[in-house]
């Protein structure tokens, strides 16, 4: 007996939950991929939004139209759905099969517009590179570039930068606002604004190369409404600086690396970039006057820059000033950071007087500054590491498998073979 058309329509939504086995059964016994539920959602959306490429791929493949709109109100997108859910992969998916990406949906949301709002970076770079227009605006009229730093996501700003946005000045502005403004504070006023006085919950996590704030406000102890923000700010803001020529003093930039986050962040890592691609004897002096400051963090800082420092031809005599200093600093300090930093900073420029610096914290107890060292020693030339394959071969059995792994790469180019 032939199933109904809805029965059909109705089994392949719940395929979506049993597989992508159960989807293609259905679809080859005949089942269209363009089918809607009782709401007039179709099964192409409601796969896109739940983030399944498997089924997404499948109906695609059976012939779904990726730009069909769907809803009550015929107004949503899969590609704005995947791109709002974060899902990427189904955004690839989507585009590979013709998704238009500037096709507007309900009240003028593009799959950009979510994506740059929401700070979806590898989105972001998917839509630009399948043709989205990068200076295309939402409905609130703002430039991606300028939703882009306001959101603080310094990786959707350098993907719009790519792709030639404008409006950078706007841009620059308004990451230089979100500076000085307390984020989780104004998100906490907002919320309760909108939903009146409730328990407020923070959470701050690493995401994306920075650190996203996440505000909740919660009812008997469960979060019924929230927003989150990107904070990287700092590094939006110098790298909008650095394409309109704009020069910031030094001390800014050290504050903005420090206020961010730490070193495995964009913010650090923008803020050292910027200086060194100055390369000039200002920056030099002002990252020799870190080295020696009290703040661990700021003394880290300025040997990521020192360490940085003269690799190019004009910048040469700056290595043989910054090599003492690091060593130094490499003796002298206490604190994690300074020595990670002081001993990645001696790695990079591989100069061998450093040696006895580097070697002393072979045994330190932090993980990272053990990288550092194998790092460090892996920097050397050949028959200058040749010194330190006692303490490679130690760090080849070290608990953390990264040091592990850089260790026995380095002994394999010694060809020692890691044992």
């Amino acid at each position: 007996m032939t199933k109904e058309p809805i029965a059909d329509a109705r089994n392949l939504f719940e395929a979506l939950h049993d597989g992508e086995d159960a989807v293609l059964r259905l679809l080859r016994a005949g089942v269209s991929p363009e089918s809607v539920d009782e709401d007039g959602t179709t099964v192409l959306y409601q796969a896109s939004v739940e983030g399944l490429t498997g089924a997404v791929r499948l109906l695609l493949a059976a012939g779904a139209d990726p730009d069909r709109a769907s809803g009550p109100e015929a107004g949503d997108l899969p590609l704005c759905g995947a791109a709002c859910g974060g899902g990427a992969e189904v955004v690839d998916a989507l585009l590979a099969a013709g998704a238009r990406p500037d096709l507007p949906e309900q009240f003028g949301f593009t799959a950009l517009r979510w994506a740059v709002g929401l700070g979806y970076s590898r989105i972001v770079e998917a839509l630009l590179s399948h043709g989205a227009d990068p200076d295309l605006a939402g409905p609130e009229g703002d430039p991606p570039l300028v939703l882009a730093a306001r959101r603080g996501s310094v990786r959707t700003v350098r993907a719009l930068l790519r792709h030639g946005a404008g409006s950078r000045s706007g841009a620059l502005a308004e990451a230089r606002r979100t500076l000085a403004v307390d984020v989780a504070e104004e998100m906490r006023r907002g919320l309760i604004e909108t939903y009146g006085a409730h328990e407020v919950v923070v959470d701050r996590a690493v995401v994306d190369g920075g650190v996203t704030v996440t505000v909740e406000l919660l009812r008997g102890g469960e979060p019924f409404a929230g927003r989150d923000q990107q904070t990287g700010h700092g590094a939006v803001a110098t790298v909008l600086e650095g394409e309109l020529g704009i020069r910031v003093p030094a001390e800014e930039l050290a504050v903005r690396a420090l206020r961010g986050g730490g070193p495995e962040l964009d913010d650090w890592h923008e803020q050292v970039s910027a200086l060194w691609s100055r390369g000039d004897e200002e920056t030099f002096l002002a990252a020799a006057a870190w080295c020696a400051a009290g703040d661990p963090a700021l003394r880290a800082f300025g040997a990521d820059v020192l360490g940085r420092l003269g690799f190019r031809a004009d910048e040469r005599p700056f290595a043989a000033r910054a090599v003492p200093l690091l060593r130094a600093l490499a003796r002298e300090a206490d604190d994690r950071e300074p020595v990670r930093a002081a001993v990645t900073a001696l790695g990079h420029h591989g100069d061998r007087s450093a040696l006895p610096e580097i070697l002393r914290h072979a045994g330190h107890p932090d993980r990272g500054v053990r990288y550092a060292v194998a790092s460090a020693l892996s920097g050397l030339a050949p028959a200058d590491r040749v010194d330190g394959v006692a303490a490679l071969v130690a760090l080849s059995g070290d608990t953390d498998a990264r040091v592990r792994g850089r260790a026995a790469t380095a002994l394999t180019e010694l060809g020692g073979g890691g044992s």
